[in-house]
């Protein structure tokens, strides 16, 4: 099968996200079942060539437009989006379609991420559609963050080159604007999100940011594909970042971490005091309302807290009053650092991941994997990963039963060994390689085909 993917960012040339491990890993998954795959990208500043090679033999190709995307950042500043990035991803997503003829890669499949590639779907079913080059490409609409729509106003329609009769309420017209991302669902063959139960969250009002009725009206073409992990960069058996390598055979060394954490975050050396990891983004959706409310009881609870992540001003300053009242019990590192994540997953016992929402999550699979035990609120891909074998969960977004959930964990870990070690042992043995993933993503691909 010939794959094209279209998205705007993919490691390791550009990131600001979870799209961008997904654009860089399952391509090369993909490759390594027997399949063609090339990956293409807007050619962002600092990135040179005009191809490149995604491990051992996925090219991927950027393309360019200095005016467009010879910038600083990928699709804004701190003062807020880039007011042409409407005519940014009109321009990308026209010129994807262009560059796979101009190459003569005839693609099966156009696998497509999030809004600023949705208008390939768009393009393809309308102006493209009659030439015999594209009439049997399909495409996938890979939804990873459904509050990221591409909403523009509707005067700025006719920058996309399309008939005037799309800006309906069965087309692209949204509340009286314009939405991208809804185009591409409606216009894909097949959609699918990061995780199972987040594709059946986005059909409900709560979790569709007015896209519900959409997504439901093509229920039948939604799927839900976790993402896969890359284990040649989280794998304790071959962590240069940490103290002692350790695996789910030989777990012992994880001590060893949790005291060069404890060390390394200026904590009580102490192998029996629960240590709280948290790598995390520091905003509402992540949980910090729960945890700045909560943080005390937490501390009271006798355990540790390591939380490292930049974000709201607001939980800036309240962590750090928290942080200062508590000098013994918390470690609050306000910036990145990815050496330092690396030694939080290690050496935690456990990984505090609160989010009131979360497409898939990439904290609690990474977490599995390190033997530190996750505590989630039950929701998207973190209620398809975790269960009662190997994490704790509360499925009442309040503070009591947050704090449930926390005293649990904390509880099972200083009074029940037997149980602690049988957590940790069915955690590090779960597998979500992207061989795994790759294998689901084919079998939608057919569905495309077929459609």
């Amino acid at each position: 099968m010939k794959i094209a993917f279209c998205a705007s960012e993919a490691v390791p040339y550009a990131k600001t996200g979870g799209l961008a491990d997904v654009a860089g890993a399952l391509p090369q998954a993909l490759e390594k079942e027997g399949h063609e795959v090339i990956v293409i990208l807007p050619k962002y500043k600092g990135i040179k060539a005009d191809s490149g090679i995604l491990g051992s033999a996925v090219k991927a190709y950027f393309l360019e437009n200095d005016a467009y995307f010879n910038r600083e950042a990928l699709y804004g500043t701190r003062a807020g989006d880039y007011e042409d990035n409407l005519e940014r991803f009109a321009f990308y997503s026209r010129k994807c379609l262009e560059f796979l003829k101009e190459i003569k890669f005839k693609a099966d499949i156009i696998h497509c991420h999030d809004w600023q590639a949705s208008l390939i779907p768009v393009y393809l079913q309308t102006e493209f559609v009659k030439e015999p080059f594209y009439r049997k490409m399909r495409t996938l609409l890979t939804i990873h963050n459904l509050g990221y729509q591409g909403i523009f106003p509707a005067e700025e329609f006719p920058k996309l080159g399309l008939e005037a009769g799309l800006f309906n309420m069965e087309g692209l017209e949204f509340y009286g604007r314009l939405n991208i991302l809804k185009g591409g669902i409606i216009f894909s063959d097949i959609i699918n999100t990061v995780s199972p139960t987040y594709a059946q969250e986005i059909c409900t009002e709560r979790f569709g940011f007015g896209l519900e009725g959409v997504l439901g009206e093509r229920q039948d073409r939604l799927f839900g594909i976790l993402n896969g992990l890359d284990y040649s960069i989280w794998d304790p058996q071959k962590d240069r970042f940490i103290l002692k390598d350790y695996s789910a055979k030989e777990p012992a060394a994880k001590e060893k971490n949790k005291e060069d954490l404890q060390k390394a975050c200026s904590l009580p050396q102490d192998k029996n005091i629960p240590l709280i990891g948290m790598v995390s983004r520091l905003a509402e959706p992540k949980g910090f309302d729960l945890i700045t409310e909560s943080i005390g009881q937490i501390c009271r609870m006798g355990a540790q807290l390591v939380i490292l992540g930049v974000g709201d001003k607001k939980y800036h300053e309240a962590l750090k009053h928290s942080a200062a009242k508590y000098p013994e019990n918390i470690s609050l590192n306000l910036k990145f650092d990815d050496p330092l994540a690396h030694k939080i997953y290690a050496g935690s016992d456990m990984f505090l991941m609160p989010s009131n929402y979360e497409p898939c999550g990439l904290g609690q699979l990474i977490a599995f994997k390190y033997g530190s035990i996750p505590v989630v609120f039950k929701t998207g891909g973190l209620a398809d990963t975790v269960n009662k074998k190997n994490g704790f969960i509360f499925d009442i977004y309040d503070q009591p039963s947050f704090i449930g959930a926390v005293s649990s964990a904390v509880d099972t870990f200083k009074k029940d060994k037997k149980a602690w070690a049988a957590l940790v042992k069915n955690a590090m043995q779960l597998d979500f390689s992207w061989e795994k993933s790759a294998k689901k993503y084919l079998e939608l691909y057919a569905k495309a085909k077929a459609a």
